[in-house]
């Protein structure tokens, strides 16, 4: 997937970055780019510097700089040569590249009624890598089955962590089991599954289509806010199971609670540093507290790697702890 990556950067960024020690580049999490200041990367969980020689460094003056001409480049490649058909993306801080990798923007921002209508003057990136690792889901999925009602299906679950934790590599990884229907106990029949992905991150769309895998009884939604999405899915596509990434709004909350009362299961992720914390959030904890969520599955790292920290149940009762292990297979991070 780092290809749609290279395909975005300018010359001078690519040679160095594709020539950075393959332990690092496997690992790849992030790439940061700020005008005349020194260019960073973090792996594994780990910040370090760039030198022009493609060198890992901590001391920033050794870093390589990239000027003006290279962030105007970067940022030209990034919009595809046409920076006002990003701006709806410009408003929101992010550009989601090929391959589900989302690049967040700094710069100075223009307000129009007191929101923000874009940022220009941009100079500084945020590439965060996004990575597929299929089978993370079967760690947390015997804890989300739900047997209780008509059929086989998973308790509505929230996904909780802070940023880089593995959240949206985990979602995406449930939707393909769930689709496929592979369940803990060897027992087969897939579900329908809705998938609503406004950043265009969970199924890596191209042209509507999905890049990755996220089961054969999926349909995706790309580019389309949460709550509107939801909605239209529910009236349209008739999914068993609704998938979402981090959601927060008050518009989420009703599509979530409109999605439970219509009879189907929802899988959402939303950023929080452990149960207590989400609680604490508005929204999110009037569907706490209402218990619409019967499992709710926080994350955390270990040496760098996500994994599961503890899973709750709607009553907010702790039911599994920190026995799981890392969310990956070999020496291969969740990185989302």
């Amino acid at each position: 997937m780092l290809e749609t990556i290279w395909a975005a950067m300018p010359p001078a960024l690519m040679r160095i970055l594709k020539r950075m020690p393959d332990a690092m580049l496997h690992e790849l999490e992030e790439i940061r780019v700020r005008e005349n200041r020194p260019l960073e990367i973090v792996s594994r969980g780990h910040y370090a510097f760039l030198t022009e020689q493609s060198q890992p460094t901590l001391d920033a003056s050794k870093g390589f700089r990239p000027n003006r001409e290279i962030c105007a480049t970067l940022l030209d490649l990034l919009t595809n040569h046409s920076l006002y058909t990003f701006e709806e993306e410009l408003k929101r801080g992010f550009i989601t590249i090929a391959g589900g990798h989302r690049v967040g923007l700094a710069g100075k921002t223009v307000l129009e009624h007191g929101s923000v209508k874009l940022i220009r003057d941009i100079t500084g990136f945020n590439i965060r890598v996004a990575r597929e690792i299929v089978g993370c889901g079967l760690q947390v999925l015997p804890c989300l089955t739900d047997d209780t009602g008509f059929g086989r299906s998973v308790h509505h679950t929230l996904i909780v962590s802070p940023p880089q934790h593995g959240k949206t590599t985990l979602i995406r990884d449930l939707a393909r089991l769930l689709s496929a229907g592979v369940w803990p106990d060897g027992r087969t029949g897939g579900l329908k599954v809705g998938i609503v992905d406004e950043r265009s991150e969970l199924a890596a769309c191209v042209r509507g289509v999905p890049r990755f895998e996220v089961g054969p009884r999926t349909d995706v939604l790309d580019g389309c806010p949460k709550a509107e999405g939801m909605m239209m899915m529910i009236r349209s596509m008739s999914p068993d199971v609704l998938v979402v990434d981090e959601i927060g709004r008050q518009e989420d909350a009703s599509a979530v609670r409109e999605a439970l009362h219509a009879g189907i299961r929802v899988i959402a992720s939303a950023h929080g540093f452990d149960y207590d914390d989400v609680r604490m959030r508005p929204v999110l904890r009037e569907l706490l507290a209402d218990r619409l969520f019967g499992r709710v599955v926080c994350l955390a790292k270990r040496d760098g790697i996500p994994a599961i920290a503890s899973i709750y149940d709607g009553a907010g009762k702790k039911i599994a702890g920190s026995a799981f292990p890392k969310l990956a297979r070999g020496d291969e991070a969740c990185s989302s």
